[in-house]
């Protein structure tokens, strides 16, 4: 039983040389389109990380020459190594190195098994169908919107063409109302200062009839106050030559009055008096108080009334002829002399 383990070990230990050392039919196998210029470029070729050196003929040789494994793209010789897929039909990827030739089927395309041992159909085109259907929709999706985008613009530029000609009207319409707005402004400012100058004018007119107006009234009172300042004047005069007439009218009735008038006074005075020679004095004292007030001007008030509780000449001199009471006359006579 042991001896048949190490025979199986043995020939697993030589079999996997063998079937690692196989070399590609394409030299430029693993290698990424945008690296196969790097590869193609020169016949000595630089490791990427920049290690060492190797030529065209060390490329894909199954001999890690690099030890990123720049040399060996399509092969597992280095461990740090990437495969390429190409994947036509679907999507590419990259494999470790270490997955070529493994027995298992990693490309769709088939191409990292490409020693025989294991045949991997083409599979590229069916795995690739429901991306080439969601791609194909996201490309009707974007010729539609291609399309609608150029309406848009077209809109857009009609559009923008409208609203120019429309700005430049409204510009137009500006400068026009401009114009208008400066004239209306220029005639109200015109229309302003000729209402003002009016208002003035007629401020200035009012105050200069205002001033004529209140002359002519002082002018006016004034003669009314002096007409009426002369119409007393006259009335005091009249007044006075009136009341001088009729006192001197009354006196003299009483100076030239009959005899038997007297008599009868004194008769009529006997109760009060003893004697007739106090009739007699009292009589002659009546006439000289008479000739005074005849000789002196009589002065009366404005109003014409008695003054306190004292009677005017002219009402002593009625008491005269209606009381007949001399004494009270000569009384009143007295009084009205010390007045005066």
């Amino acid at each position: 039983m042991k001896l048949r383990l190490r025979i199986l070990l043995i020939a697993l230990v030589l079999c996997a040389p063998f079937s690692s050392s196989s070399k590609p039919k394409d030299p430029f196998l693993g290698i990424a389109p945008e690296d196969d210029k790097y590869y193609r470029a020169s016949d000595v070729i630089r490791c990427k990380d920049g290690s060492g050196k190797f030529n065209k003929a060390q490329l894909n040789d199954d001999f890690c020459d690099c030890a990123d494994g720049t040399d060996e793209p399509g092969t597992s010789a280095c461990p740090g190594g990437r495969f390429f897929c190409g994947n036509a039909g679907h999507s590419p990827v990259y494999l470790f190195s270490s997955r070529v030739n493994d027995g298992i089927c990693d490309c769709c395309d088939g191409t990292d098994e490409y020693d025989g041992q294991v045949k991997c159909p083409n599979t590229c085109w069916e795995a690739g169908k429901v991306a080439r259907d969601r791609l194909k929709k996201k490309i009707a999706t974007y010729q539609e919107g291609v399309k609608l985008r150029k309406q848009e613009i077209e809109q857009a530029k009609v559009a923008i063409e409208k609203d120019e000609a429309e700005l430049s009207k409204l510009k137009k319409e500006e400068s026009i109302l401009k114009g208008i707005v400066k004239q209306l402004k220029d005639h109200k400012e015109q229309i302003e200062k000729a209402e003002e100058k009016e208002r003035l004018q007629r401020e200035k007119e009012e105050m200069q009839k205002k001033g004529s107006e209140e002359k002519a009234n002082e002018a006016k009172d004034k003669a009314d106050e002096d007409v009426a300042n002369r119409n007393e004047a006259g009335k005091h005069l009249d007044v006075e030559g009136n009341a001088g007439e009729n006192n001197h009218d009354k006196i003299e009735n009483l100076e030239g009055s009959p005899a038997d008038q007297d008599e009868d006074v004194l008769d009529n005075d006997d109760e009060t008096s003893d004697s007739p020679g106090s009739e007699e004095s009292l009589h002659n004292k009546v006439e000289e108080k008479a000739k005074e007030a005849k000789e002196e001007p009589i002065v009366k008030s404005e109003t014409d009334v008695k003054v306190g509780n004292k009677d005017s000449s002219d009402e002593i001199i009625n008491k005269i002829w209606v009381k007949g009471d001399i004494r009270d006359v000569v009384s009143d006579l007295d009084i009205l002399q010390i007045d005066k």
